[in-house]
This record gives C-alpha cells, structure tokens and sequence, in this order.
C-alpha cells in the first residue's frame, strides 16, 4: 500500500495491520505461523530441485500426492513433524543453531543464555 493511501486511511481513524494484527496473534504465533510457512515453502523447493513430483515425494513419506499438496500449502492439520519428515524426504535439511555471547557483569564473566535459530536449508538433487 502506498505512503498516501496508508496516510488517508489513517486519517480517517483507520488502522493498516496485517492478517496476524487482525487475529490478535502473540509474538509467539506470528513466528510459528513463519516457520511453518517457510517449511513449506521450502518443502516445495526442495521436491522441485531433487525433480519429484508431489506423489513420488508421497511414496518416499508413504503417503498420498494430496496429503503432499496439504504440505506444501502449510494446511492447519499437517504437523510441524510432518513438515520436518517431508523436507528431509525431499533433499533438505533442517539446522538448530545455537549462540551465546560472553557478558561481562561486576567482577565475573557470565555467559548470556544461549540463542537459538531453526535454518532451514534446501540443497541439490539427491
């Protein structure tokens, strides 16, 4: 949306927000909502690289071709293990990555609670 009708609507008492603004989603339910999205995404350029199509992907998960389209489109009842399993299934890999930073605090070093980041990595035909 543009910088003016944003302005306008604003203006007019409205406020611009997004689906998750609209459903009153927590920080928490934003970021599941992107991981699963982005699994899915992923799933579905992990299947095109490793040149599957949706049922020969099905057949490696033993499952059906519209389970595998339910996959792709990130469907409320696919589970994030399923999702994990599909991705694996189609060439890529998932990464945990873990990160602590030194702090330095009065006459001790302590070590900040680690961070942690999901990667989720396509790569080649298998």
């Amino acid at each position: 949306m543009d910088t003016a009708k944003r302005k306008a609507l604003a203006a007019g008492g409205w406020t611009v927000g997004d689906a998750a603004d609209f459903l009153e989603m927590s920080d928490g339910e934003r970021q599941l909502l992107d991981v699963r999205v982005q699994m899915a995404a992923a799933i579905r350029q992990a299947r095109i690289v490793s040149k599957l199509s949706q049922k020969e992907l099905g057949q490696r998960l033993n499952t059906s071709q519209p389970r595998i389209a339910k996959i792709e489109r990130a469907a409320p009842d696919v589970s994030m293990d399923q999702l994990i399993r599909a991705l694996v299934a189609a060439g890529g890999n998932v990464v945990v990555k873990s990160s602590s930073t030194p702090v330095k605090r009065a006459t001790k070093r302590v070590t900040a609670p680690a961070k942690q980041r999901i990667v989720i990595e396509t790569s080649g035909a298998r």
